[in-house]
């Protein structure tokens, strides 16, 4: 089964012909030169592709995408607050190598406990946050320099001193 990654969303429309405006977080100026198609979750673990027909960079974080059908601004309102989704394949080739965005998919390791895969990560100004699945619930970890150990890319593992109690609200 194709893995997901969740690369940003449609924030607003641009002009009168059904532009997007993508604000992604893939760490790099981009315009997504030779995807062919995007992908929006409609559903849990349902994912629709939408086909681009032209890209253009706004700036560092956002991009114009065009996406085939979508010929009005009226159409593209209707996908304004989506999530952009990409197949891992395409994500691993369009984000930046250092990007925090990188650590998708990657096992949080504390001690000997491994404690959840990475579904989400989410960049704010002093810290990074790990969505994981912590007992079957959805758990929330601070990265940052007083949490992180060691971010073993081979292994796929980022390994974590968290402050005692952290795990307990999970529980």
């Amino acid at each position: 089964m194709t893995e997901y990654f969740k690369i940003g969303k449609f924030v607003t429309t641009f002009g009168l012909k059904g532009e997007l405006v993508l604000k992604h977080n893939l760490g790099k100026k981009t315009s997504l030169k030779g995807l062919k198609a995007i992908f929006i979750e409609e559903r849990k673990e349902s994912f629709i592709p939408w086909f681009i027909e032209s890209t253009k960079i706004k700036n560092e974080e956002e991009i114009y995408l065009k996406l085939e059908g979508v010929n009005i601004r009226e159409q593209a309102l209707k996908l304004t607050q989506k999530e952009v989704w990409l197949p891992e394949e395409e994500f691993k080739k369009f984000s930046a190598k250092s990007s925090p965005i990188n650590l998708l998919g990657y096992d949080v390791v504390e001690g000997e406990q491994v404690l959840g895969k990475i579904l989400e990560v989410i960049e704010q100004p002093h810290q990074i946050l790990c969505k994981i699945e912590f007992n079957k619930k959805e758990a929330y970890i601070p990265l940052h320099e007083e949490t992180i150990q060691k971010i073993d890319k081979k292994k796929q593992q980022v390994i974590v001193s968290l402050p005692p109690g952290l795990l307990e609200i999970y529980l």
